[in-house]
Order: C-alpha cells, then sequence, then structure tokens
C-alpha cells in the first residue's frame, strides 16, 4: 500500500499541476498525448492535448495571439484577461479539478496550465474524424432526405436541432461510464415529452454502472431494457434525422450515444417497429397501402410455416379446395429437420454476406442459390414446398422495419414450429397465445409494449392500422400524454 498524496485541486505551482496531469495522462507511455511546455508574458505555461483530436489551425492561432503578450498586460487579473481578451475562442472553459482535467484532455479539448494560477484553462479546439452524413442502408427511401446520423455525437445534434427550431428542445448532456466517460444527449421538446418519463431516463443513464460501452448504444439499451432474455426490443433505433424528428414532435425521448450513429428512441410499442419513413413520403392512400402490405408481410414471417407445417402433416385440417396446400412428396427427411436446417442455412448466408468482400457477393450468390436451391430438392434435403414456404417467410423477414424486431420474431417462428411439431393444433394455439401474453406483459418504461391493441384504444388502433393523413395536425399519441389524453 503506498502513501501517494493524490491532488484533486489546482495549485498556483505549475510544477505541481504538471506533475500529477503528466502522471495520469501518461504523456511518456503513450505517444498521442502530447505535453507541449511554453512561455508567454514572463510565465510559464503547459499545454496538454490528444494528438489527432486537437484542431492543428486553431491552436497554432491560439499561440500567436498568446506569444504577441508581455507581463504588462496581464499583470492583474490574469485569469480573467486571459478568458475574457488574449485566447480569442468561443469554447472556452476553466476548472479547479486535476481529475476533471484528465477527463476533458482525453476527450479530445486542450488544457492550458499557466503558472501562479490555481485554475486550469479548457479550450474546446477539438475534431473527430468522422465520415460524411449518408443514407443509412437499411432506412433507405425512394424520395426524401439522403443524409444520415455519423459516429460524432454534435454532428447527429446539429442535425436534428437543423429540422427542429423550436425553443423548447433540449438536449442535456451526461457521462457514463466509470473508464470510458461516453457521451450521452437526452433530446427531448420540453413543451410536449413527458417531463416524468425524461427524468427516469435521465436517472436510469446516471445509475449505469459500467467501464464503458464499447457497443454504443447497444450497451446502453442491455442496461435500460433490463430483459435479457426477452428478444423483442423495447426501444427503437433509427439514423434518419428526420424520422427521429417526427418522434420528439410526438413527444418521444431521442438519446445519442457518441461513436455510434444510431439514435434511441424511446418509449415504443410494438408497432412502432413497424412504421417505415417511405410510408409517410407518399399520399396518405398509398401511405396506408404500403402499410397494409408490411404488415401482411411480417405476419406470414411469423405464423406462415407453422401453420402450413400443420396443414402439411394434418391434411384433413384442410377445407375442402384447398388440399394443394399440401406437400407431394415427404422426402427422406422430416418436415420439421428441413425447416430447422434451411433456418440455419438462412442465418449462416446472412452472416456470411456480412463478411464477404464485395467483389465476391455473386460468388457467394452462386453457392446460395445451390444450396436452397434445385441442387437440395434433388438430393432429397429440402422438398420444394418447404423452399417455397421459407422463402416467403424470409422476404417478410427483410420486409420488417426493425432489424431487431425481425431477429426476434424469427425466433418466435422456430419456437412456434417446435410446438406445433410436438402438440400439433393445440401447441400451435397455446404457442400464439404464450407469445401474445408475453408482448402483453411487456412494458417500454410505463408504457404497455401492445397498446394500443392491448389496453385497446379505438382511436390509436386506427392510427397503428391505416396512415393518417397530416400526422400532428390535431393530435399527438395519447399513451404519451397520460395526463393529457387530449392534447
Amino acid at each position: 500500500m503506498t502513501n501517494e498524496v493524490k491532488i484533486n485541486k489546482a495549485s498556483k505551482n505549475i510544477s505541481e499541476n504538471t506533475k500529477y496531469l503528466s502522471e495520469r495522462l501518461g504523456v511518456k507511455k503513450s505517444f498521442d498525448v502530447i505535453q507541449l511546455d511554453v512561455e508567454y508574458a514572463g510565465r510559464n505555461m503547459t499545454l496538454y492535448m490528444v494528438d489527432g483530436f486537437v484542431k492543428d489551425d486553431i491552436l497554432h492561432y491560439l499561440m500567436r495571439y498568446l506569444s504577441e503578450l508581455t507581463p504588462d498586460k496581464i499583470e492583474e487579473n490574469t485569469l480573467d484577461k486571459l478568458l475574457k481578451t488574449y485566447i480569442p475562442y468561443v469554447e472556452i472553459d476553466k476548472t479547479k479539478d486535476l481529475d476533471n482535467v484528465v477527463q476533458m484532455v482525453l476527450a479530445g479539448p486542450t488544457a492550458l496550465v499557466v503558472d501562479g494560477i490555481d485554475e486550469v484553462i479548457l479550450i474546446d479546439a477539438r475534431t473527430y474524424p468522422v465520415r460524411g452524413p449518408q443514407e443509412p442502408d437499411t432506412e433507405r427511401v425512394v424520395r426524401g432526405s439522403r443524409d444520415g446520423y455519423v459516429e460524432t455525437i454534435v454532428f447527429n445534434t446539429a442535425l436534428t436541432r437543423r429540422r427542429i427550431r423550436d425553443r423548447s428542445l433540449r438536449m442535456e448532456y451526461l457521462q457514463v461510464g466509470r473508464r470510458s466517460k461516453t457521451d450521452v444527449v437526452v433530446c427531448y421538446l420540453e413543451d410536449i415529452a413527458d417531463l416524468e418519463h425524461v427524468e427516469s431516463l435521465k436517472e436510469s443513464l446516471k445509475a449505469i454502472d459500467t467501464d464503458g460501452l464499447p457497443m454504443g448504444e447497444k450497451t446502453v439499451e442491455e442496461f435500460l431494457g433490463g430483459r435479457h432474455f426477452n428478444p423483442y426490443p423495447t426501444v427503437r433505433y433509427t439514423e434518419r434525422p428526420d424520422t427521429a424528428a417526427a418522434h420528439l414532435y410526438e413527444g418521444h425521448v431521442v438519446v445519442f450515444v457518441d461513436g455510434s450513429p444510431s439514435a434511441i428512441i424511446t418509449p415504443t410499442t410494438f408497432w412502432h417497429h413497424l412504421q417505415h419513413a417511405e410510408e409517410y413520403r407518399n399520399k396518405p392512400l398509398v401511405g396506408a397501402y404500403l402499410r397494409l402490405v408490411r404488415f401482411m408481410a411480417v405476419w406470414a414471417s411469423i405464423f406462415l410455416l407453422p401453420l402450413w407445417y400443420l396443414f402439411a402433416e394434418n391434411p384433413g385440417l384442410l377445407p375442402p379446395g384447398l388440399e394443394f396446400i399440401g406437400i407431394d412428396e415427404q422426402g427422406h427427411i422430416p418436415l420439421i429437420v428441413q425447416f430447422l436446417i434451411i433456418e440455419v442455412g438462412i442465418d449462416v448466408l446472412r452472416m456470411a454476406a456480412i463478411h464477404t468482400p464485395s467483389s465476391l457477393a455473386t460468388a457467394l450468390g452462386l453457392v446460395a442459390a445451390l444450396m436452397i436451391g434445385q441442387v437440395a430438392v434433388e438430393v432429397g434435403l429440402l422438398s420444394y414446398e418447404v423452399v417455397l414456404y421459407l422463402s416467403i417467410a424470409a422476404i417478410g423477414t427483410f420486409a420488417t422495419p426493425s432489424y431487431e424486431l425481425s431477429l426476434a420474431n424469427r425466433l418466435v417462428r422456430i419456437v412456434l414450429l417446435l410446438f406445433t411439431a410436438v402438440l400439433g393444433v393445440i401447441g400451435f394455439v397455446v404457442g400464439i397465445l404464450l407469445w401474445i401474453i408475453m408482448l402483453a406483459r411487456m412494458k417500454s418504461f410505463n408504457v404497455p409494449y401492445l397498446y394500443p391493441f392491448i389496453p385497446f384504444d379505438y382511436r390509436g388502433m386506427r392510427d397503428v392500422l391505416f396512415r393518417a393523413p397530416m400526422p400532428l395536425k390535431n393530435r399527438r399519441p395519447r399513451f404519451l400524454h397520460p395526463k393529457d389524453p387530449d392534447r
């Protein structure tokens, strides 16, 4: 056990400050942490910065101003004169807490330590490597804006504020992670959002006790959701600023995590994961049609395979005239095993597509065609009907706007298949009933997951099923405003 005395507050002796900061920042151990000792106006000064985060041109500009100082100019009220007169920059601050200085330097700002001053000047002249705001791959639209969120939190908040020029737009800054000190911003419209939910969300974020957020927003979701064995997402992700803005106008709260291009929307229901910007980029009638088709595809991705398997194993359940729905040739492998093989095969192909270079994508497509195509049928591994109905279900999975919801629905489909294979009609019915009960018991914060279906609300359910014209003109979602339902 060492008797090392830790200095937390800045001293007027620059050597004490630099000794503490250099040790905590690991100046001699990390090549990219720079300690620059300078002398301006007859005073010793030290700059701390991280190479790659600092804007060289701005720092050179400030150093030129400081080099023109003379001792008589800063003899009295040195700190105030430096802050207000001789350091011409917008984002500038001061602090006495040396631990805070360490955190700020590692986040990007430059620290200026001046001999004779018991405070450290922080100059936020930082920049991050960033890609351009481009349209997200998973939320493309035929007609609409092509910009999307990036990995820098300041850019994301600016893209959002560009679309919401409202005086009540609030963006509250937090840091999460004992070691990472990841920047997190809670965004909401103060005049519209439920402030109790906002406070509850901020308290949940502050209560996160972990070293860091290596997976960004996904790590935050695990702490906020808390349902580790439930595959269904309780928050919605978006990389589109217009989608985030639309939810903010409704009263939702959006969370940005630095280093992630996905914004977290809370609270959300099951039906929010089935919405897509394309529906609102068309006329109301066309948007309603697209939503109806999307719902049909999603329901097919969950129920089509278990239902067909039930009819294939029990032909007597088919009504007259629908006998063709069954299977012509049973094949050498049981149907349930065929379904499990092709389900796993599609997931393997999906993962292979992610890791395959674009130059080899064509070759992967040929392999996939052979794997689940004619060859697999001819050798007796799969039957024609299994390939057909699994293809329809897969299309419905890919048509689901939320990637997280599509994966959860796929797991439910497999469980329903197993229930149906073991218990027949009873298993199919019981499986669906358990699925509905599970969703009905879920909550996204304090909002029922299946609302407005359970508990039923006619107006809300109408808005779910049909794309309403001129949204937000007369009302906002009732569940977001429990104290003011007519808002």
